[in-house]
């Protein structure tokens, strides 16, 4: 029975208690009408019904049986499967849903796990049925016609975000717990997910929940925020989640969700991203002098994970893309926002004309509440092309969240361009590696060294290079052995280039953290970078 079939029957029972009483021996005249039955008007549907569907489904045994798909779906390759667009003249929400249009993802190639969308208006939700009318599917041809009622593989929503006169795609939900969404003049890059379970572990355990079904509210007219309510599910937990995305400048989405354990979570990952870093200035030779044979100088779509800790300290550490597998933890209490950043935008670094990597989005996380102690984990992975997302972030509670009661968290997540605004001290502009030797010089290079070479700018850099005496450099090594640091003035990007020689330890990770100061107080984010020596 549905659940609105059980508010129907509540309604029922609500509207018979509602009759009038008789005291005994007293009976209705023949002639006096019965008054008519008052019937409760149906509660609206709300986020409260997604977390009771999510706590009835996480107290039974988790159901993955999946209905194969035609195979002239499954066997669709990605170009084919692109092929197959929505009509948008049969997009849902309509005029009474503002600006916003919805449009549906087709089942095929990889995404083999049919989806229910459900549409809401006036508070009742209705299934969107799938139709082979709903589409477009250019060249692609089928022997047999398709199943009726399929469901859908995801979907996205248009509105005018660049311009007033046009229909943007803004948002989409489509694969496993995946979303992503654009601030204006942003083209899609990096993702959202809802939630990470067991990432980063060698044995390939990692855990992919997935959004079985999503209710999208159709907005009031005049209001330009969407709200979307999805219900997660996977072997180890169930969830209801609520989204409420406000389009704009960096389109803010405010993400609630309620999580029923079926079992322990000791790798649980709170507001998961992921990107993809293949090259970059500082990763050009680490360990494999021209390993690429590529033109384009630059190819990620996130060039830092920037966090902000409860005592607002700014750390960036740069991105990379390893030889193999490494995962790297920052300790936080109360942390107050983390992010994967772009901020590099310069066409001329990329060079790429359709991509447009300096355009890509970045994705800043504020947490709402105390989500206590825990750690931001940075995952990389070794990547071959760009076209693998290989870089994965995640807040992992330093608990283990059990089962047995529901696990709650909430938070915003903005979609920035350079986050140039998240504060106002120097950044890290470029680093840089080399050899730890004076070229020209009779210095010995010496092997298992590395210097490294941190542009700071902005904030008040271009102050300080009028006094460059009142700068003091702050670097920590642990892992290794610390051997000197330089600091120059750099007046192209008006501010300093540092410069720390380190001795690199053979068998572990050498770590190394330093900003600049004035005055005992900070003056720039703390740089930090991990970096092994592998014998492969």
């Amino acid at each position: 029975m549905t659940d609105i079939s059980r508010r129907s029957l509540l309604g029922g029972v609500a509207a018979a208690a509602l009759l009038p009483s008789l005291a005994p021996g007293v009976a209705l005249a023949q002639n006096q009408a019965a008054p008519a039955p008052r019937v409760a008007p149906q509660p609206a549907f709300s986020y409260d019904d997604i977390v009771r569907r999510a706590r009835e489904i996480g107290a039974s045994p988790y159901d993955g049986a999946v209905a194969s798909l035609p195979e002239q779906l499954s066997r669709l390759d990605w170009d084919q499967w692109m092929q197959i667009r929505f009509r948008p003249d049969r997009s849902l929400l309509g005029a009474s849903g503002g600006r916003f249009r919805l449009q549906l993802f087709h089942l095929g190639h990889l995404f083999q796990k049919p989806v229910t969308i459900n549409t809401i208006r006036d508070g009742i939700p209705t299934p969107v049925p799938y139709t082979a009318a709903l589409f477009d599917y250019g060249t692609v041809r089928f022997d047999k016609p398709l199943p009726v009622n399929m469901g859908f593989a995801g979907f996205r929503v248009h509105f005018p975000l660049n311009d007033p006169r046009g229909s943007d795609e803004l948002l989409s939900f489509v694969g496993s717990s995946y979303f992503r969404w654009l601030g204006r003049n942003q083209k899609y890059g990096l993702s959202a997910r809802g939630l990470a379970l067991n990432t980063g572990l060698l044995d390939n355990k990692e855990e992919f929940p997935f959004f079985r079904e999503f209710w999208i509210d159709t907005p009031a007219a005049g209001v330009d925020a969407i709200t979307i309510y999805a219900l997660l599910d996977s072997p180890s937990v169930s969830g209801a989640y609520k989204f409420v995305f406000h389009p704009g400048e960096d389109s803010p989405v405010d993400v609630e969700a309620t999580l029923f354990p079926r079992r322990p979570l000791p790798l649980l990952g709170m507001a998961p991203l992921t990107s993809m870093f293949f090259l970059g200035e500082n990763d050009r030779h680490m360990n494999a002098p021209n390993k690429y044979d590529e033109f384009r100088p630059e190819l990620h779509d996130s060039d830092g994970l920037l966090i902000q800790t409860e005592a607002n300290e700014f750390i960036w550490r740069p991105l990379r893309n390893p030889l193999i597998q490494e995962v790297h933890n920052y300790p936080v209490n109360n942390m107050k926002g983390f992010g994967l950043i772009q901020r590099d935008r310069k066409f001329e670094h990329y060079q790429d004309i359709e991509l447009a990597y300096e355009q890509r989005p970045s994705y800043w996380v504020e947490p709402k509440g105390n989500w206590g102690e825990g750690r931001i984990e940075l995952i990389e992975l070794a990547t071959k092309d760009e076209t693998f997302d290989n870089t994965i972030v995640a807040f992992v509670p330093n608990k283990v969240i059990e089962p047995g009661k529901p696990f709650t968290f909430a938070y915003r997540i903005r979609s920035l361009t350079d986050g140039a605004n998240l504060h106002k001290l120097g950044r890290t502009i470029n680093t840089f590696t080399a050899p730890a030797y004076a070229l020209g010089s009779g210095e010995e290079r010496r092997n298992g060294t590395r210097r490294f070479m941190i542009d700071f700018a902005d904030g008040e850099m271009a102050y300080y290079l009028k006094e460059p005496n009142l700068v003091q450099m702050d670097t920590q090594v642990t892992g290794g052995k610390f051997i000197r640091q330089f600091l120059v003035p750099n007046p192209a990007i008006q501010g300093f280039r540092l410069m720390v020689d380190v001795e690199l330890n053979p068998t572990e990770f050498t770590s190394i953290t330093t900003r600049l100061r004035s005055q005992g107080k900070p003056i720039t984010e703390t740089w930090n970078w991990s970096w092994k020596i592998y014998n492969l």
